[in-house]
């Protein structure tokens, strides 16, 4: 039976692929930083499965002893600050654990057993102000908040390892990928529950930001399975990971609401406290190496994902 660690394991990626591996056989060892029993209670259908251990990529000591312990022959390194907005705020955290952590997990893999293999979710907010559009593996790298440049940093810090000590190391410059399991801090999540709430009675409108916001969404369920991908290939190459297209925020709103028999243009109310800087970028993903070398295509389009969203929190909410 193969062994595979995952960092932040109750994160929407981390129980996606933490089911995934499962089917696949593995026994998973999940890594958590937080004790919230509403993160944890994403998890709860998972947790007579996996092993759950309780503490932070920040701690050396505990990877050292992780690796050694469990002896897994994957590493998914998907714990982070996730919230882009909030990288600003809180901008030495964000270092800290998404550019220092990534550090520490690769120090750990190579003092204990190089033969590891590992996974880094990067991020296409590296890419930031990006000087082509589409984007590929070969773009440069123009980060434009913290969590960017963070990103960037374990980006590449992976690409050093990989080159200077011969570890199985690989990035997935992922770009926005969403589900049910999303995070409610997110604009996905909040017009698939917002949504929700008015058909419901429980609220009368829904504010956002910039309703022509773009971006390339897809469904996390798909990404996951590319991260396994990457790490069973014979060679360690980076990957882009995204759909190819892009939609606005409107349109992600039109779908929702019309999910449930609603004009959004009668409930959502533009606030300009909710706009995000540096929207002029098209942040768009050129994924055809993944295509070519990885077998990897998304099997859920936007309208599918949308609903797929709306109908979950349906569930969850008229029955509660």
């Amino acid at each position: 039976m193969k062994t595979a660690l995952i960092t932040g394991v109750a994160g929407q990626d981390g129980l996606l692929l933490s089911k995934f591996l499962l089917s696949k056989g593995y026994r998973v060892v999940g890594l958590e930083r937080s004790g919230n029993a509403a993160i944890l209670d994403r998890i709860r259908d998972i947790l007579d499965q996996i092993i759950l251990v309780r503490g932070s990529i920040q701690d050396q000591s505990l990877l050292v002893r992780l690796l050694e312990e469990y002896d897994p022959c994957e590493v998914y390194n998907l714990a982070a600050h996730s919230f882009v907005p909030s990288s600003w705020g809180q901008a030495i955290l964000t270092g800290e654990i998404n550019a220092l952590g990534v550090t520490r997990i690769l120090e750990a893999i190579r003092s204990v057993n190089p033969k590891i293999r590992f996974y880094q979710a990067s991020s296409s907010e590296v890419f930031g102000n990006a000087v082509e559009t589409p984007q590929n593996e070969n773009t440069p790298f123009r980060p434009r908040s913290p969590y960017g440049v963070a990103k960037a940093y374990g980006h590449s810090i992976t690409v050093n390892y990989r080159e200077m000590f011969g570890l199985y190391a690989v990035s997935g410059i992922l770009y926005n990928h969403e589900s049910p399991f999303r995070g409610l801090e997110f604009v996905t999540r909040k017009i698939s529950l917002g949504a929700v709430n008015i058909k419901l009675g429980k609220a009368r409108e829904l504010r956002l930001g910039n309703l022509e916001a773009r971006r390339d969404w897809g469904y996390a369920g798909d990404y996951v399975q590319a991260m396994w991908l990457m790490l069973q290939q014979s060679k360690a190459e980076d990957y882009v990971i995204g759909t190819g297209e892009i939609h606005s925020v409107r349109e992600f709103c039109e779908i929702a609401f019309a999910r449930l028999g609603l004009d959004y243009r009668e409930y959502v109310i533009v606030d300009p406290r909710f706009y995000r800087p540096n929207e002029d970028t098209l942040l768009v993903a050129d994924a055809s190496k993944a295509h070519r070398q990885l077998g990897w295509r998304p099997s859920v389009n936007f309208c599918e994902l949308v609903e797929m969203m709306v109908d979950a929190d349906w569930m969850a909410l008229s029955h509660s």
